[in-house]
């Protein structure tokens, strides 16, 4: 990714790069979605940066990465990704909730909710697959 600013000067830019031949598009839109709810007018963008394979998914805070999936062999929960850009742009907010202990689990599954749909697994399913998936 190239190194950028915010368009709003002095404010963070958020890039969420991600795997368009793995399907994460929706993955990368709600986690923009949550980080504009939650950050508000803490950050000066949030801007989602299509791959094309080599399942990426990495979220990056005016180039300093705070998650690689790669490098971490799994997605972040969204507790935690609040957490870590919070710790960076905004080290005294609370997150109300995402700051508790309690993990919210899926119903009946016993995995924890990271946002991908049943709906989002099946059409992945059918999409051709990224190199590294």
């Amino acid at each position: 990714m190239a190194e950028q600013e915010s368009i709003i000067p002095n404010l963070p830019r958020i890039e969420i790069e991600f795997c368009t031949a793995c399907r994460w598009t929706l993955r990368a839109g709600w986690v923009a979605q949550e980080l504009l709810i939650t950050f508000g007018d803490k950050i000066g963008e949030v801007a989602l940066v299509p791959g094309k394979t080599n399942a990426v998914f990495k979220v990056v805070v005016n180039s300093v990465v705070v998650w690689d999936r790669k490098q971490a062999g799994r997605f972040p929960e969204l507790k935690e990704l609040k957490q870590l850009i919070r710790d960076l742009i905004a080290p005294g907010m609370a997150l109300g909730h995402s700051d508790s202990i309690k993990k919210e689990k899926v119903e009946g599954k016993g995995n924890e909710q990271v946002g991908a749909t049943t709906a989002d697994a099946k059409e992945a399913a059918k999409a051709p697959k990224c190199e590294e998936c």
